[in-house]
């Protein structure tokens, strides 16, 4: 298995910064605003109260699995049971354990590509094999019914689904989910919906949730959501799965021998974030919209960048393949990862490679930070790049 991409390209970056260098941090996928005071407050609380000293059921805190239930219906229209859902540490936790549960060796698994790293580690973890189904910015980095078709096998039995999509911000209009949920139901698949970033959709976009649009899907589909990014909480690890309730029941025994159960103290606080109104989540999509059409002009006024805008999502993700071969500050480079590797050393810019997400040729940039540090990063990169020779 393959260490996380983007937080080892995190970690170099904040211990360059630690180290006294102005590194400015591109990627990491994690909002840059702080957690709503309330929920902050929730969890001091919870501190203080004997009952969260002590253990707590594996599937997670039976007030919090009846708060996601009413959230997923107000937030997405999907009326679900608390016996539907499994409180996880983080949404990877999720991911990782429904993989688990229903994958078996010589399994085959449809990937949209660029996907996000742990989508494929954790499906070979599994003992299974991820099929990358590629799509570029030919098509808004979406992929097609007939692509899936022409990937699947006798051997496929699950796709994942991500939208808006990380790393590239990809909305899916509602009717090419139903399309692709009609597919999927149609020849028996299981899909894992990842919907983290149901929240951060802009201009016409709109998030839709692949099982309300395809109701027959519903008995082989497993949502993944969590706290992370709508409520800027990405520290505080705590996501869930919603599926079929003797699938939450697999996932809570592996669970059980696992890790037993999230903090209760992060759980009492993601309980408070999930009850409440969504107006922290409106200030951080308002400046995230400003942000992602600011890094959108300025990487496409850099010549050999070209720079799609996402609808979704915090990520730009461009395309650097007309830089490939030329000669920057010294150093011939051949690969984005290269490219990745000179930003981070010659300007103090920290991206991630298209490597990464299985696409070469491309960089994601997370414009979730401040206006001020983007300015100045896009700046940096413009400077270095600028001066490249052919």
């Amino acid at each position: 298995m393959a260490e996380s991409a983007t937080l080892a390209a995190d970690a170099k970056a904040k211990a360059l910064k630690r180290a006294g260098r102005p590194v400015i941090i591109f990627g990491s996928g994690e909002p840059d605003f702080p957690t709503p005071p309330q929920v902050v407050e929730a969890a001091a609380a919870a501190c203080r109260d004997p009952r969260h000293h002590r253990y707590s059921p594996s599937g997670g805190l039976p007030e919090l699995r009846e708060a996601i239930a009413a959230k997923t219906y107000r937030d997405s229209g999907y009326r679900v049971d608390a016996s539907q859902i499994i409180v996880t540490n983080g949404g990877k936790q999720a991911i990782h354990q429904a993989f688990a549960t229903l994958l078996n060796p010589g399994d085959e698994v449809l990937v949209p590509a660029p996907y996000w790293q742990t989508y494929p580690e954790t499906i070979a973890l599994a003992g299974a094999t991820p099929v990358p189904v590629l799509a570029d910015e030919s098509t808004g980095y979406r992929v097609t019914v007939e692509q899936l078709e022409r990937a699947r096998t006798d051997s496929t039995t699950m796709l994942v689904f991500c939208s808006p999509a990380n790393p590239t911000g990809a909305v899916y209009p509602r009717e090419q989910i139903q399309a692709i949920g009609d597919w999927a139901a149609e020849h028996d698949l299981w899909v894992l919906s990842d919907e983290i970033y149901e929240h951060m959709v802009y201009g016409d976009a709109q998030f839709h949730s692949l099982p309300v649009v395809t109701p027959g899907i519903q008995d082989r589909c497993v949502v993944v959501n969590g706290v992370a990014k709508s409520y800027a909480m990405p520290g505080w690890r705590v996501g869930w799965a919603i599926a079929p309730p003797d699938i939450v029941t697999a996932m809570t025994t592996l669970q059980s021998q696992a890790t037993s159960h999230v903090c209760n103290i992060a759980q009492t606080a993601a309980l408070t974030a999930v009850s409440g109104d969504l107006r922290a989540v409106s200030a951080m999509r308002t400046a995230f919209d400003r942000r992602r059409r600011t890094i959108v002009r300025m990487l496409n006024a850099i010549d050999g960048i070209n720079c799609p805008e996402p609808e979704g999502a915090f990520y730009v993700y461009a395309s650097a393949r007309e830089l490939l071969g030329r000669t920057i500050r010294g150093r011939r480079i051949t690969t984005t990862a290269e490219l990745a590797a000179l930003l981070l050393d010659e300007a103090e810019v920290a991206v991630v490679p298209g490597e990464a997400f299985g696409t070469p040729g491309y960089l994601r940039l997370s414009y979730a930070l401040h206006d001020d540090d983007l300015a100045e990063g896009m700046q940096r990169i413009r400077t270095l790049l600028t001066g490249a020779a052919g």
